[in-house]
């Protein structure tokens, strides 16, 4: 390169072109110089080829290519963006979900929570009032019977029942056999058979009584029943 000239970089295709242009214009000048027989002057449209100033050189060419290049930029900042964003979309759902699981293991495991410590005070509840009535309630030989006959109903099995009754107890629902341990009205052995029907079989009668009938009518089919047997066996 000469020291203070500055060329211009033309691109392959450019020189190519331009060298065929030129070609053919010298070409054509020739012939007419030659002056062959039969031959005539041919005009060359120099201006209509395709000639160097066609082809983007220098400052316009640097141009077309840098907006190529911002072009596919922008087009990959785009879709960066884009990509960005589904996977903050994506983390945000599953946040979300990963709280509301949370939220409802919590909701779920505090209800349990409440009911259990409900069903505790129910117990207890319950518990002292079996206690208060073992404390403060007293039954009579006389108001037990009535009581007896008022669960049987049947006058007749209300009699077989009394039978056995008075001779196992005496009417007394906190009889205990100190030999085997057997307890209350009929005897149960051991007393505690008759917490099936109630918690409270150690104090209260009706506990038994409806222990006592259920037992004969499963075993004997009836009080009556139990009542024949006992006669033939002293136990029933």
């Amino acid at each position: 390169m000469l020291e203070g000239n500055h060329v211009t970089r033309i691109s392959v295709r450019g020189v190519a072109v331009a060298s065929a242009t030129a070609v053919t214009a010298v070409g054509a000048v020739v012939g007419v110089a030659s002056g062959s027989e039969g031959s005539q002057a041919q005009t060359v449209d120099v201006a209509g080829a395709t000639l160097l100033a066609d082809v983007p050189m220098g400052a316009h060419a640097q141009t077309v290519s840098d907006n190529f290049s911002a072009q596919a930029n922008a087009q990959q900042v785009s879709a960066d963006a884009a990509a960005k964003k589904a996977a903050e979309e994506a983390a945000r759902q599953k946040a979300a979900a990963d709280a509301q699981a949370k939220a409802d293991a919590e909701k779920a495991a505090k209800a349990a929570d409440e009911k259990r410590k409900a069903d505790e005070e129910a117990a207890n509840r319950a518990k002292a009032r079996s206690a208060l009535v073992a404390d403060t309630t007293s039954y009579s030989p006389g108001s037990v019977q009535a009581l007896a006959a008022g669960i049987i109903g049947d006058d007749s099995q209300f009699q077989c029942f009394s039978q056995i009754v008075k001779r196992e107890s005496g009417w007394d629902y906190t009889a205990t056999n100190s030999g085997s341990g057997a307890y209350g009205l009929v005897q149960a052995l051991p007393g505690s058979k008759m917490s099936s029907v109630g918690s409270d079989w150690r104090t209260n009668p009706a506990t038994q009584i409806k222990w006592g009938l259920g037992y004969m009518n499963d075993r004997y089919g009836s009080p009556c029943g139990a009542w024949s047997f006992w006669q033939s066996h002293h136990w029933y």
